[in-house]
Order: structure tokens, then sequence, then C-alpha cells
């Protein structure tokens, strides 16, 4: 059913965006890459998935911290692709500090590029979602989308603001075919968690294994963390016909984080 769709997935360049590509183009769906890296980069990287998978694919590196350049890396993606189908908003970046000392800059780089872009993205993909009457709209969130910790004041209201973007998409798209749902991972194992993991490891004079059950299990029961491809694979799911009725949902993936 998916083969021939088109998904746009943010931060599609590392982590759980380029997990899931690879998800979605071993199912015949086309891409439209996005994130971190220069344009040639990027295009080898599109290159490398079209002649893997057979699919048509586009790449843009736009700031999403610029409306302007979200609306044209939009347009020029519609233009190419003819259609988004499926889009993921995965995109984010991070910064602690307390409240009181958090720069400005920070926050506002944070609320724009966890949250901002979303709502870009999604008002820009839901013409071609409505005209053809079908659409998923997967927004990745966090479990900070739920609970808070210290020192993520940006974070965590970005994160919380995506999973109320997310219900109101829904709630308006509901009789038009279209899905709208926000994940909301805890522990990811992802290269910027395994830095965290050494430095952990480092400071407290222990091992890595004993380091990442420590900072793991700090906050959830499951002593492990997720392997960024099972993101990819529940968003799959979540694009399947047999999730259609799944629709304004904030969905934990969090080793049971937030059940305490």
């Amino acid at each position: 059913m998916l083969e021939g769709k088109v998904a746009l997935i943010t931060g599609s360049t590392s982590g759980i965006g380029l997990a899931t590509a690879h998800v979605l183009a071993e199912q015949g769906i086309h891409l439209v890459l996005h994130g971190l890296m220069s344009n040639i980069d990027g295009q080898n990287l599109a290159k490398e998935f079209s002649e893997r998978y057979g699919i048509k694919t586009f790449f843009d590196n736009a700031d999403l911290r610029d409306e302007n350049a979200i609306v044209l890396f939009m347009a020029s993606a519609i233009e190419c692709m003819g259609t988004i189908d499926i889009l993921i908003n995965n995109a984010g970046i991070q910064y602690t500090e307390k409240v009181d000392s958090f720069p400005t800059q920070k926050w506002n780089d944070i609320l724009a590029i966890n949250l901002s872009a979303s709502f870009h993205t999604i008002q820009q993909s839901l013409p071609s979602m409505k005209k053809n009457k079908w659409g998923r709209i997967i927004n990745i969130a966090s479990v900070h989308g739920l609970v808070a910790s210290v020192n993520k004041a940006a974070y965590c209201a970005a994160k919380h603001g995506i999973i109320g973007l997310t219900k109101v998409v829904a709630l308006e798209c509901a009789e038009q075919g279209i899905t709208a749902n926000s994940i909301c991972p805890g522990w990811v194992d992802t290269p910027l968690i395994k830095q965290q993991i050494s430095d952990v490891a480092t400071k407290d004079n222990i091992s890595f294994e004993q380091a990442q059950y420590n900072l793991v299990t700090a906050k959830q029961p499951l002593p492990e963390m997720m392997n960024p491809r099972q993101i990819g694979d529940f968003i799959l799911f979540l694009c399947s016909d047999s999730a259609r009725t799944i629709t304004g949902s904030a969905l934990p993936m969090d080793g049971a984080w937030t059940a305490q």
C-alpha cells in the first residue's frame, strides 16, 4: 500500500531520521531527505538511497530556524516529488541550563527547530494531503513532551508544544484521511548519547556498560536503550492502513519511564 508514496523526514542524515529513512525506503517509499550536511554530501546520500532502493530522492539542508527557508524547501520538494504523503518531523536540538541562566538565543533556536519548524512543514504539506485524501503526519516528540527534567526548559516546552500541535492537527484532519501522531522516545542509542555515557564513565571511573546502566535506569525501569530502527519500524506501522484510526496520540516508547 505504501510503495510509491513520498515521505519527507527532517533531520534524516543521522540517528532516528536516517534509520527511519532506510525502513521506509525498503518499502519502496520515495524520500525527501534533510539534514545538517553540505549540499554535495546530501546529494551523494540521496543518490546512495536512490541506487540502493530504486526510489526517487531529494535532498535539502534548509535552516529550520528560518520560516522562509522552510517554505522554499517544502515548495521545492513538492515540485520535485509531486506531493508529500508522509511527513516526519524529526529534527531537533538540545541545550541544558537552569531557567534563570538559560541563554535567550538557545531558547529561540530550540523552539524554532523543535516546534515552529513542524508547524511550518505541516502547514505546507496539508494541501497535497487533503487533495489526495490521505496523509500521515508523525512528529518525533520525546518523553520530555510528557514529563519534565531539570535544566531542559526549552526542550520540554517545545516537546510539550509539539504534542499539543499534533492533537489539533488530528482533530482538524480527522475526516480527510489524514492522521497525526507524536512518538515519545526515552533513551535512544545514538552517537550523542554514546559520548554522554563515555563522559560519565570517565568522570566516575567505571566501565562504559556500568555508566550506561546507571544513566538509563536513573529514569526508566527497562535497563536498555532503544535502537533507532525500532522507532522507524513503529513509524512504518503508523503509516499503514492498520493504524488508520490511531490519530491525535502521544505514543511513548520509553521503557516504562512515564509509567512511574
